[in-house]
């Protein structure tokens, strides 16, 4: 693209706030996981303290991976995130492969799936068949993705309200719970041997990815930075702020689960939400918070959608993606084409995989695997004092990002010991972005 076509090209609008990115974390990072996901850690665990103990340690990891994000993105506040800091530390093919990941599987499963959790929790007030609970799943890809597309500030204001209801409803469960369950405080103390025999260590390496599940969100924030108003103020503000609410909900929420459910109670239900209020106050409650998953899985939708698409764009106008991504609607001045990419793949998984646990298998190791490409990229970042010198600068360096990439590195090489089957698919999935790699940037290059 020439340069004059370029400057005649509309940009994005920079109108978002640091509320409006701590909306984007807690609207995307609180989806349906903390909903889904503490039967399925109980049954791999024997008591409650040893579950709250490993969600206080994910709490821990993702504050430091918050703090490492927040430098990033404030070093380098332009739109694409991860994809950003990664080609610049790493190269343009080290960048290709996490946007074609991320378009391909990492960010358009969660449409996928969470669109079918919220029809289920849509079921609750209304019988649908299998045919029609596909065509609502689709619609809401549909909707949002319309909302995505007619501008940032009206999908970041739908954002703010979703999470904001989303919060609410949690908080309404955990006052409920503590007030009308009665006395049930020892239930927090039960134990029960596990009912998965895999091990204790592979137990532990299967609770903690059901957690960063749950967790997953801190590092989409930065993909939006470049339609920040003062990013370097915005962005760690809003990160540390959005973390904060997630971390003291999610820890009092399980509290609540299992002070009213116990060990064996919560084993025993699907929908442990669903289940606490009807236990607190009644259908009414199981009501409630059937509305709020519903809300909730919206919310974690269309943050991701809102800021992946970005992500796509930035490739697209760096000249390693397909071209058309980069089209900006001179309307709108949001990345339309991008948008409509993303709603389609999430719709085409939806259709081709069909169930939840299906979408999100190799979710959260391709995830990790790219978290570790990006602190790798920090002590790059750091090394060669690349971006504003007077960006953010996260504290405990070098220890602390050290410690993050350790981790996340023992995590990706556990799942892969546990189960090197399941983790080869995964690899061989994101590695289909190899050939196409090459192909973009040798064809850049000539340019």
């Amino acid at each position: 693209m020439s340069a004059t076509a370029e400057a005649s090209q509309p940009s994005l609008k920079k109108v978002l706030t640091w509320v409006d990115a701590m909306g984007i974390l807690v609207g995307i990072t609180i989806g349906s996981g903390i909903f889904a996901t503490p039967q399925r850690i109980a049954a791999l665990v024997e008591s409650f303290p040893v579950m709250i103990c490993l969600w206080a340690a994910i709490a821990v990891f993702i504050v430091i991976g918050g703090l490492i994000y927040a430098e990033l993105g404030t070093r380098m506040p332009v739109t694409g995130g991860e994809y950003v800091y990664i080609t610049k530390a790493f190269g343009p093919v080290a960048g290709f492969m996490f946007g074609w990941a991320l378009l391909f599987i990492i960010r358009t499963s969660p449409a996928a799936g969470l669109s079918i959790i919220a029809v289920d929790y849509l079921e609750h007030f209304l019988v649908l068949s299998e045919w029609q609970q596909t065509i609502v799943a689709l619609g809401i890809i549909a909707v949002l993705g319309f909302i995505n597309y007619t501008g940032a500030k009206p999908s970041s204001v739908f954002q703010n309200v979703t999470s904001g209801i989303k919060v609410a409803g949690l908080l309404l469960i955990i006052v409920l719970g503590v007030l009308f369950v009665g006395a049930v405080d020892d239930k927090l103390l039960t134990r029960a041997p596990v009912t998965v025999e895999s091990g204790t260590l592979a137990n532990l390496v299967a609770a903690l990815y059901l957690i960063l599940f749950t967790t997953i969100g801190v590092e989409r924030v930065g993909y939006v930075a470049g339609e920040m108003k003062n990013p370097r103020r915005a962005l760690p503000r809003g990160i540390l702020w959005g973390l904060a609410i997630v971390i003291v909900v999610y820890l009092l929420a399980n509290t609540v689960y299992f002070r009213t459910l116990g060990m064996e109670g919560l084993r025993d239900t699907a929908r442990v939400a669903t289940e606490t209020m009807r236990i607190a106050i009644g259908p009414v409650g199981a009501s409630i918070i059937a509305v709020v998953v519903v809300i909730s899985c919206m919310g974690s939708i269309n943050g991701t959608m809102l800021s992946s698409s970005r992500v796509y764009y930035t490739m697209a106008k760096d000249g390693i993606f397909f071209r058309w991504l980069q089209h900006v609607h001179p309307k709108y001045r949001t990345p339309a084409l991008a948008i409509l990419a993303h709603c389609v793949w999430g719709a085409v998984i939806l259709l081709i995989r069909g169930s939840f646990e299906n979408i999100v298998a190799g979710m959260v190791f391709a995830i990790l695997i790219f978290y570790a490409i990006t602190a790798a990229a920090f002590f790059v970042f750091r090394h060669q004092q690349i971006g504003d010198k007077h960006a953010f600068r996260m504290p405990g360096y070098p220890v602390l990002p050290a410690l993050y990439l350790i981790i996340t590195i023992v995590l990706v090489t556990l799942r892969a010991w546990f189960e090197p089957y399941q983790s080869l698919i995964d690899l061989a999935f994101v590695a289909t972005g190899l050939p196409f790699a090459f192909y973009w940037v040798l064809r850049k290059r000539k340019h």
